[in-house]
């Protein structure tokens, strides 16, 4: 296989996980609450903050295996991918034109950049069959990983110094230097894919229907209805919808668990820097182990080491202990996502990758959704947060014991 083009696929990652990182975990919530929606009460801007959260993956999930099916057609996985790249992109920088009090305007923005972040995922992982071997699948998807934590943490620490000295860079002060971070992120992630569409093509891409959204919509009916005979893609895409809502809910509760027990904002902010320049060396050890061992012992591993962290975050009580957890954190996290790509790949059939990734990533979309809630419902419950983290276990465990039935082989 072409090594360009499958460095070029990982770099798109690099890129895009500019967005995930200083976008939607670090300045837009803050900042949406302390300057565009400063007139509006704390509970207020928090509703519509969460709106916009919602409609935006409620979109993604009802169209993600729409957008696999298109991508399916014609060999337009890359055309799709840049579609929905370049609004993300769009969106983001135009966060910085935005002033004190637009919220709906940043609102809506920020809701399309999502659409356009999550919409690209689709064709990008179905990408990985094009663009790697069977004996290459697990580096490759590690690859594209640890290059997306390194990316993500560069951009997102160069950020986090411009808004603590903003003189430095020659601005006003820290609002300037956040509109300026989103223009950044922006410009960042159309670079950096750019060599995707240089130096990616789809192999054997198949013959476009020439009613495309009819076509579509029938493979997406033809596809879930062969789900139900790939005994296996079924078991794994249960497995996976479990166990990835438990590390969504741990990257997604950390931090108001964290403040709820006692930590300072600062050493939160600094344990999230911490997870991304770790996930880096880390994601690519686990392509290796999944290279070796094969994906899904490396995501049992990865799932034994998930339950441990619970227990460790149900007890910990010093602030040292949270960097720590974010240290073991990094070293699992991106292991987990890059395995159950690289899985995946080795269950589907090829030539339809990208409907089959387009109800893999709809799962993706609803995890966190099962966690949250039991982690809220058990802390309310016992007025205790340290039980609710400890309900987080159930769905590592669960999702173990699913994972131990799919064969690849069958």
């Amino acid at each position: 296989m072409d090594r360009r083009a499958r460095f070029s696929w990982a770099l798109y990652d690099w890129g895009n996980s500019a967005f995930a990182t200083t976008v939607m975990a670090g300045f837009f919530p803050v900042f949406f609450k302390e300057y565009w929606a400063s007139d509006l009460a704390a509970t207020d801007s928090t509703f519509w903050l969460g709106v916009g959260n919602s409609a935006a993956s409620t979109l993604m999930v009802l169209f993600a295996p729409l957008i696999g099916a298109l991508a399916d057609q014609g060999g337009s996985k890359k055309r799709y991918l840049l579609l929905f790249a370049f609004l993300g992109a769009l969106m983001t920088s135009s966060l910085f034109l935005v002033a004190a009090g637009m919220w709906p305007v940043a609102l809506l923005l920020y809701a399309l950049g999502i659409v356009g972040f999550s919409g690209s995922i689709v064709p990008y992982d179905a990408l990985l069959v094009d663009v790697a071997d069977d004996a290459e699948l697990d580096r490759v998807s590690a690859l594209g990983y640890a290059l997306g934590y390194l990316g993500g943490g560069l951009l997102f620490a160069l950020n986090v110094f411009m808004v603590l000295r903003p003189e430095f860079f020659g601005m006003e002060n820290a609002g300037q230097a956040v509109r300026v971070s989103f223009l950044m992120v922006g410009v960042w992630w159309a670079m950096f894919s750019l060599p995707l569409l240089l130096f990616v093509h789809e192999r054997n891409p198949r013959p476009a229907n020439k009613q495309v959204l009819r076509g579509a919509l029938k493979e997406i009916r033809d596809n879930l209805r062969e789900v139900r005979r790939y005994r296996m893609v079924a078991l794994f895409l249960l497995a996976y919808w479990l166990y990835i809502d438990g590390v969504d809910t741990i990257v997604r509760m950390a931090v108001d668990y964290g403040l709820a027990i006692g930590f300072e904002a600062s050493d939160l902010l600094a344990a999230l820097l911490v997870t991304q320049f770790v996930g880096f060396p880390a994601a690519l050890l686990f392509g290796r182990i999944g290279e070796r061992y094969g994906p899904k012992r490396g995501i049992m591993i990865a799932l034994l080491i998930y339950v441990l962290i619970v227990f460790w975050a149900w007890r910990m009580g010093d602030a040292w202990e949270f960097y720590a957890l974010a240290v073991v954190i990094g070293l699992v996290q991106g292991g987990v996502q890059s395995l159950s790509r690289s899985l995946y790949a080795r269950l589907i059939p090829q030539d339809r990758a990208g409907v089959f990734y387009g109800v893999y990533n709809m799962l993706g979309k609803f995890a966190a959704v099962i966690g949250p809630l039991l982690v809220g419902w058990v802390a309310a419950l016992s007025g205790d947060s340290r039980l609710g983290i400890l309900a987080v276990l159930l769905l590592f465990v669960a999702g173990f014991m699913v994972l131990q039935r799919v064969t690849v082989e069958e």
